[in-house]
């Protein structure tokens, strides 16, 4: 059976290979993991969707493919209708083979452990759903597993070559968890192209930095962007948050956030003016029916965009709820293909990092990003008067083939008031 490269997202056509966690001869499952591919953002485990036992890898490590591209080949007995217990020899034969060649792997994987580095970290940190999975049935301390991975990943091989190790060398695992607290080193060189002075360190730009980079240029390039601010009273709402803010706390056991009365405001803004919630497709607008929102998250240096289905169907507690469960997902390396994928509009809470204004490059292909500045007191003439109220600037990008001035200053002069119009009187949290 032909395995291809699944659908990463809405128009993403691309994918590229970043590891193979099975090889030639070996069997796997159904939905066990075959390979990380790097997506828009994140990267992202590919199922087998039958059992059976390897026989081809058609798409090397480091390569990029179309989507319905033929990356590996997997012989499953449910293909074949004849010769049944031929088939099931071979079968048993290749799994066989396949035992002896993870064995082989476990052994050289722990080996390799026994002289690594004592200055050297174990891994990076970041492990996938099916390690975590496998580490709690195990009690496996992570932070012990050697990640033979991209960028010292802990893949599912060096896992259970691990949980092998365990068994059979306990002695060996005692004197191995003495290296837990190691501190990684800086590897710093001089860089012969350029002049520069002073030490210089460098960074390699693979991964999911990479992801970011490409998409990034492809939304500069491609986009012409358009830019606009307004300037919103916010002293109601800050009333209305506060107000609410320890009880749904103790209540929910989460942080009711200003962001969530953003988003639920832009929410609204776009069932208002649909326009704004659309894509550019060739030589046509595509208008969304789902009102799909994305969020920025930043963890460590990776900036992951996770989707908040439906916002427009959301109460500001639900809204709240999941912008706190998708930040948990992205701090723990948790975060699905599914979360990421079907945004039409993208949020940014900037202000989170005490900004005042800024211009966000588009989340490709969508038509525009909203950046959500701090809200900061200042002194604002009220009929002819000086008061000191909440002030909050609204930044928007718009891509200036969909959109024009009029369709966004209508947009943000919804979101402007409904943001105005949040007090406590008349806001339902629920």
């Amino acid at each position: 059976m032909d395995i291809k490269m699944p659908k990463l997202g809405e128009s993403v056509h691309e994918g590229t290979i970043e590891q193979w966690l099975v090889s030639v001869g070996e069997h796997v499952d159904e939905y066990d993991p075959l390979c990380e591919v790097i997506t828009d953002k994140v990267t992202a485990e590919v199922p087998s969707t039958v059992s059976g036992t390897i026989t081809e890898l058609t798409v090397s490590e480091g390569e990029t493919v179309e989507i319905n591209t033929v990356i590996c080949k997997i012989d499953s007995p449910d293909e074949s209708n004849a010769n049944t217990s031929s088939n099931e020899d071979k079968q048993n034969e290749s799994h066989s083979q396949s035992q002896n060649v993870a064995d082989e792997t476990a052994t050289k994987q722990h080996h390799t452990a026994q002289h690594h580095n004592e200055n050297q970290p174990k891994n990076n940190g970041r492990f996938s759903p099916v390690v975590f999975k496998l580490a709690s049935e195990n009690q496996i301390d992570l932070s012990q597993v050697p990640g033979t991975g991209f960028e010292g990943r802990v893949t599912k091989k060096d896992i259970l070559a691990y949980i092998n190790s365990t068994d059979s060398h306990s002695t060996q695992t005692n004197t191995s968890q003495s290296t837990v607290n190691a501190q990684p080193k800086v590897t710093t060189e001089a860089n012969d192209s350029q002049q520069w002075d002073g030490d210089q360190s460098t960074i390699p730009v693979n991964g999911v930095r990479k992801a970011i980079a490409n998409n990034m240029v492809t939304s500069a390039t491609e986009i012409p962007h358009g830019w606009m601010m307004i300037e919103a009273d916010a002293t109601n709402l800050v009333k209305t948050r506060n107000y609410h803010k320890n009880s749904f706390k103790k209540n929910e056991g989460y942080n009711l956030t200003f962001f969530a009365f953003f988003v639920k405001a832009v929410a609204e803004a776009l069932k208002a003016y649909p326009m704004l919630n659309s894509s550019w497709n060739g030589n046509e607008i595509v208008i969304h029916k789902d009102i799909n929102i994305s969020i920025a998250v930043a963890h460590e240096n990776k900036l992951y965009v996770p989707v908040i289905k439906h916002a427009d169907e959301k109460s500001i507690k639900g809204i709240a709820r999941e912008i706190n469960e998708l930040a948990q997902k992205a701090r723990n390396n948790q975060l699905t293909q599914e979360d990421m994928q079907g945004g039409t509009f993208t949020v940014n809470n900037t202000g989170s990092f005490g900004s005042v204004s800024s211009m966000g490059i588009i989340n490709h292909p969508q038509a525009a990003i909203l950046q959500v500045e701090s809200v900061v007191k200042k002194p604002v003439v009220i009929d002819d008067m000086i008061a000191i109220r909440s002030m909050v600037n609204l930044c928007i990008s718009i891509d200036h083939r969909i959109l024009d001035g009029l369709q966004t200053g209508q947009f943000m002069n919804h979101i402007k008031q409904r943001v105005e119009q949040y007090t406590v009187e008349n806001t339902n949290i629920y």
